[in-house]
């Protein structure tokens, strides 16, 4: 079919001028029952090619290598499909573990996640990890089933209105009515995902557009046998058209290559007054964000950027372990007091809201800039605790990496940074001397996480799960290396960790994947380490309620025997307390050993109380 045809039939305001009354009504009448394009499209009826198979086809040339779901009859063509062309299909046994996974890789490899799940339940189950996804700006497309187009709103199974569940959520929504979209609305959402800001995306497929057409057509309805009434052929003629609509063109030959990404990068006057601001800082801070880890800058390219500009760092979210173990520009300890000091501080896909105060930990005298693709984001609070001295609405890793290029002879004051270093040893040491302390019951949190530090090898992805255990193994195990540490970001979801570890083991077959859990959220598969500190209790929470309300109601647990849950599944499970406190390394040990044996190990960890973290909040 030539262009201009192609158009004709697919504008939805063109109309021919000069038509009279009735040629313009048969004219809107052949365009609504999709005549038009039938009249220069074939359907080939005995075709074996469904559409499941054109989504396989569209994710593997956008270089996608995992498909995350549990199982439904509606998305079975995607599933099938996907194994045959080398696509690897992962089924969890929940679908916002799926989702979960999804992100992980796509944190991980730079690229988009995917999860198919069927419709309905299977697409609700799946809200609260695609909301993560969308405030942790991860690019995910989910893939949902959905009921036939001709059965939407008449009870169908599973058919409920799952647009309106997902556009507050999702950058892009789209549904699938006619196969011959399939190929150019899965282009669009995977570039979307990807551009700008990156976030979840979903694209919905009634069950008639991934089916063969001698299933669809026997399941339509269309009466072939005996008398038919009137209204029988009326109704024949009808369902004949929708079918044949639906497939007209269906399996022509396409083009399935990325489509460009829109990322905004800084103007050259925006990173010549940046590099002018901080060449004449004398305590300049920079703050780097999970959104700095995002493509196209390369996170090693971002690393030796930060190195050759030589200013103190604190780092967040995915950005953890940026600088490796151990760097002399990394700061760990006492963020606050460094940001009152500081005169220039880079905010660098860091944003102003709880995690710094709203902005208010950010000092009025200090000169401020900020860097994020998100205009929302880039001025968050901006009109209550802070104000950005200069606000770029571009990619953050792009101006930092133009800033050093452009920042010739500075150095940071050295005495600056032996300040910082100076107040992450003091602190460092003080949480020593506290993981020596004995607690009222079972072990101290920190000595175990110590351990724990000295145990993992330099090889190894932790994925953070958890409230108050977690809150403290931040301050105390050290991410090896970038993008090698996953939490769930600002919406601060629990229940991450058994869907992130999937995804990091997949993408780091050769690491260790250490899952830190509180005993509030635990659960995974495939041979990573997952570390519950188990102290009977939502203790980030109680920390709280329980000083200001005088109540420590439902936020106690029970000291549960979860490495014998762990064995049931089919792991290994190991327990730690008092009666093997002299052994904790061994015990370490011993799971990293059977993890790389091939086994999923759960260590439990019996933990008793500290104020290590007294006055925190969780709200």
């Amino acid at each position: 079919m030539n262009d201009m045809a192609e158009k004709f039939c697919k504008a939805s305001t063109l109309v021919p001028i000069g038509l009279s009354a009735a040629a313009f009504g048969t004219f809107m009448f052949l365009k609504r029952f999709g005549i038009l394009y039938q009249l220069f499209h074939k359907v080939d009826n005995n075709i074996k090619r469904n559409g499941g198979d054109i989504v396989g086809d569209v994710l593997k040339a956008h270089g996608v290598k995992y498909v995350f779901t549990l199982v439904g009859g509606h998305i079975s063509p995607i599933l099938v499909a996907c194994e045959k062309i080398g696509i690897r299909v992962v089924d969890t046994r929940h679908e916002v573990t799926a989702v979960f996974a999804a992100d992980a890789v796509a944190r991980m490899s730079g690229t988009v996640g995917v999860a198919a799940v069927t419709a309905g339940p299977g697409l609700t189950n799946t809200v609260t990890a695609v909301k993560n996804a969308q405030m942790a700006e991860s690019p995910v497309l989910l893939i949902g089933g959905a009921a036939a187009t001709l059965l939407k709103g008449r009870g169908a199974l599973q058919d409920i209105d799952q647009m309106s569940l997902f556009k507050p959520l999702c950058k892009y929504c789209a549904t699938v009515t006619k196969i011959r979209d399939i190929v150019p609305t899965l282009q669009t959402a995977l570039q979307i995902a990807q551009s700008g800001t990156p976030g979840p995306v979903f694209v919905e497929f009634p069950i008639d557009s991934l089916y063969p057409y001698q299933t669809v057509s026997k399941e339509i309805g269309i009466k072939e046998k005996g008398p038919l009434s009137l209204m029988q052929r009326i109704t024949n003629w009808y369902l004949s058209n929708y079918l044949k609509n639906l497939f007209a063109g269906a399996f022509e030959e396409r083009d399935m290559s990325p489509l460009a990404i829109d990322i905004k990068k800084p103007s050259s006057s925006q990173v010549q007054k940046g590099i002018e601001m901080l060449s004449k800082a004398k305590k300049p801070v920079i703050l780097i964000g999970s959104q700095a880890t995002l493509p196209p800058i390369p996170v090693e390219e971002l690393r030796k950027a930060l190195e050759d500009i030589g200013v103190p760092c604190f780092l967040g979210g995915m950005a953890r372990g940026l600088l490796g173990k151990h760097s002399s520009i990394q700061a760990r300890q006492k963020r606050g007091e460094a940001l009152k000091e500081a005169d220039v501080v880079i905010m660098a896909g860091s944003v102003a809201d709880f995690r710094l105060g709203y902005g208010r930990v950010l000092s009025r005298k200090s000169k401020i800039i900020a860097i994020n693709r998100s205009k929302e984001q880039l001025y968050k609070n901006s009109d209550m605790f802070w104000k950005p001295t200069l606000a770029v609405e571009a990619d953050a890793a792009s101006f930092m990496v133009e800033v050093a290029r452009g920042l010739k002879g500075y150095k940071c004051d050295p005495q600056w940074l032996h300040q910082l270093k100076d107040k992450d040893t003091v602190k460092e040491k003080a949480n020593l001397e506290k993981a020596k302390e004995v607690t009222d019951v079972h072990l101290n949190p920190l000595k175990v996480l110590h351990i724990t530090e000295e145990v993992m090898g330099d090889n190894t992805v932790m994925v953070a799960d958890g409230g108050d255990f977690v809150a403290t193994a931040s301050y105390i195990l050290r991410p090896r290396g970038p993008l090698h540490w996953l939490d769930p970001g600002a919406f601060g979801t629990l229940g991450v960790g058994g869907g992130f570890a999937l995804g990091a083991k997949l993408c780091r077959p050769d690491c260790d994947v250490w899952i830190i859990y509180g005993d509030g959220s635990l659960g995974y598969s495939l041979p990573v380490i997952a570390l519950v500190g188990n102290d009977a209790g939502w203790t980030q929470i109680e920390r709280e309620q329980a000083p200001m309300f005088g109540s420590s109601v439902a936020c106690k647990l029970a000291f549960t025997d979860y490495e014998t849950v762990a064995i049931g599944y089919g792991g290994k499970g190991l327990r730690l307390d008092r009666s093997n406190e002299d052994k904790i390394k061994d015990v370490l040990e011993n799971a990293v050993k059977q993890s790389r044996d091939g086994d999923s190990v759960l260590v439990n960890a019996l933990i008793g109380k500290t104020n290590f973290r007294e006055g925190s909040i969780s709200v």
